[in-house]
């Protein structure tokens, strides 16, 4: 089991998004951490045990604020699909 990078920051986080079910929230998280942006999920852990009652902030850094929007707008206007990754997985055992 990997162990999460803890990052020291002392600056201002900016919520991004806020998520009411904790998969969105996780899926949002991957796709920021994915590219590279640190995150942090307030609430995650109160959502988690009683969704309806707390809702999870995706927050990042200010200076990232833009490029993580960013992220997530792509992710919610082309959202990869099962034969967009298997052809891609095709087309690299084939090279």
């Amino acid at each position: 089991m990997s162990e999460t990078k803890q990052v020291p920051y002392s600056g201002d986080l900016v919520t991004i998004a806020t998520f009411p079910e904790p998969a969105e929230a996780s899926v949002a998280r991957t796709a920021l951490e994915s590219a590279g942006i640190d995150v942090f999920l307030q609430g995650e852990t109160a959502n988690g045990m009683i969704p309806i009652a707390f809702s999870s902030k995706l927050q990042v850094r200010q200076e990232d604020a833009a490029a993580a929007r960013a992220v997530l707008a792509a992710a919610v206007n082309s959202p990869e699909s099962l034969e967009s990754v298997t052809a891609a997985e095709i087309a690299g055992e084939t090279n």
